[in-house]
Parts: C-alpha cells; structure tokens; sequence
C-alpha cells in the first residue's frame, strides 16, 4: 500500500486525499456494477487514500453496504465518515434531524456498514424545526455509547457551527469548495481555524466541471446536474469560457484541470482535506497525483482572476435544493434569488 501526505482532522489524521465515495450509487446516472466499485474502493486503498466519505442517503443505504461488502476487512487501512438527517424513509428522502432519527440512521448504518464503529458522523444538513444542540446531543450519546469517535456537521452556517461546537467540540465541517463554489470563505473557514475543526471540501473539481468532464448539458436522466443552475443550457456555455481559461493555467503549470482544482483546495489552509469522488480508476489515480503538486502563488493569482466574483453563471442549488442548506450566500446569489 502506498502513502500519501496526511492532515488533521480535529483528533483524526487521514490522507490530504480522500474519496468521495457518493457516485459510486448515487446522484450521477447510471451507477458501476458492485463490482466495479469494489474494484475502485480498494484502489483507491492501496494507493494510500485512507479516508472514505459515504452516507446514509447515498444510493439508498447501498453506498454503506457497498462499502461494508468491499473494504471493511481492511478497516485498520481508512478513517470511515458517514452521515445521518438525511435519510430514506418509506422509499422516500426525508430530513429528520430529532434524536430518535438520529439513532435509527446510525443502527442501520452499523448494519450496512458491517461495523460497530464509525470514525467520523456527520450531521448532514441542518433540521430547522430541531434545535441544533438536539441533534448533536444524540450524536455525544452515540459517542459515549462508541458507537463513533467524532461529529461531524455538513453544509452548515459559521453561527450553526459555533452553537454545536459549545455543546460538544467539532471534529470536522464538509461543505463544497472549489474554485467555482466558494461560499466558505465567507466565514466558514475561518470559524473551523478558530475552533480547532477540519474542512473537508466536497465537489472539490465542481462535480466533474473542473475535471475537463462536461462539454454541453446533455447529462443521463438521473444525473443531479440536470437541475442545477451552473450546468444549465442557459448558462454552461458562458461556464465553459471560464473552463477554457482553466485548462490553459493547467497546462502551464503541468497538470491536469482536475490536478489544479484539488491542488488549489490543499494550497488554500493547512487544515482543507478534499474528497473527489470518481468512478474511473484512471482518474481516481490522476487525482491522487494532485497530492504532491506545489502551486506558485502566479498559477493561484490565475485561478482566482478566472473565478472572481459574479464570473460564474448560475447558482449553487435551485431554490428547492437551497432551501435545505444552512452554508452562508454569496452576494451574487442573493442578487439572483437563491435564498428562496
């Protein structure tokens, strides 16, 4: 098995790499066989990513199951993340963030999983009609019973984060970050370096944007990008002017599109851990090579001239979706209505 870099996650020390393990049954089309993803969980193992991010939600629970069915014999070899609130109840996605759904999204993800323990438990959005100090007091009760070691919040407000860490320090905030999604660093980033908690960067090559992996907005029928703004005819093809100029900055400092994404995200502050997600070994070993790639602050000032504000056409989430997310807006989308 090789290694990677690592960083720390509150208490936990992980790859500078992880992998998003969602696409492998979820959110983007038709999802690879079990065994294809097998395949992929265990490469991505051996060579050194040693932290899986998956969901109770993911694939209707299979994502856990897949990855109880695949890696948990290695379990010494990865820190395992998943997360509750959302889940699948009656065949349907609910959002319950009460403490009796709490501790019946964890059983059953015990369960998928093929554990008894799980590293990291995230709070996967914010349940508005339940206190926020409700929800992690079921996680601290879980915790006590070592049922996990650390929690976690996902998509969460800077002020949200503050009242969870008062009733029980925060391990680690996930939210997405990229070049083009950079809603954290209106006060995200900066409260997890106050408080001691990790970042971890979810999309962080813009839902495979910034891999150079979308040309029009032609997406199977399943694929979440299919109702997101950015990836809309409307707006993709203003999008793929600034994916030009991206690809160009790539190819000067000698990398790939997605290299410069992740390698952006690790430049941004010692405590960000980014987990891509793939489906393809190839590009699951091209984004491990991003590990090691040391950007100047020339190729980081021409990313960020590409991605200034307003430059993106389109917002994050449509306002259904937005409406589920606690994560702070940035000017331009409020200018646009997406706090609806």
């Amino acid at each position: 098995m090789s290694q990677l870099p690592t960083r720390a996650l509150g208490a936990l020390t992980v790859s500078n790499i992880g992998l998003g393990c969602m696409n492998l049954n979820h959110a983007y089309g038709t999802p690879p066989s079990e065994a294809e993803g097998a395949r992929l969980l265990n490469h991505a193992l051996d060579l050194g990513i040693s932290f899986l991010d998956t969901a109770a939600l993911y694939g209707l629970g299979n994502n856990e199951r897949l990855i109880g069915a695949s890696v948990m014999h290695r379990r010494r070899d990865f820190t395992l993340a998943s997360k509750c609130v959302l889940d699948v109840i009656d065949g349907k996605r609910a959002l319950d963030g009460s403490p009796q759904a709490i501790a019946r999204t964890l059983d059953g993800a015990l369960t998928r999983l093929g554990t008894d323990h799980i590293d990291l438990y995230y709070l996967h959005r914010l349940d508005k009609r339940v206190p926020v100090e409700e929800s992690v007091g079921a996680l601290v009760r879980a915790k006590e019973a070592g049922k996990i070691g650390a929690i976690g919040l996902s998509e969460m407000s800077a002020a949200t984060i503050r009242r969870a860490h008062a009733v029980h320090p925060i391990t680690a905030v996930q939210t997405e970050y990229s070049p083009w999604v950079r809603n954290a660093e209106i006060a995200v980033l900066d409260v997890c370096e106050q408080l001691g908690i990790g970042f971890v960067a979810f999309s962080p090559v813009a839902r495979g944007f910034l891999a150079d992996a979308v040309h029009d907005a032609r997406f199977e029928p399943h694929d979440i990008r299919n109702f997101m703004p950015r990836f809309s005819a409307d707006n993709l093809p203003h999008n793929l002017t600034l994916l030009d100029r991206f690809r160009a900055v790539a190819a000067q400092a000698g990398c790939t599109p997605a290299q410069l994404s992740l390698a952006w995200v690790l430049a941004r502050r010692p405590g960000i851990v980014p987990i891509p997600g793939t489906r393809s070994i190839a590009h699951l070993e091209e984004n491990v090579g991003a590990a090691h790639i040391s950007l100047s602050d020339d190729v980081i000032a021409a990313i960020d001239a590409i991605f200034t504000p307003g430059a993106v056409a389109g917002t994050r989430y449509p306002p259904a979706m937005q409406a589920q997310i606690d994560t702070e807006l940035l000017p331009e989308e409020l200018s646009e209505g997406a706090a609806g």
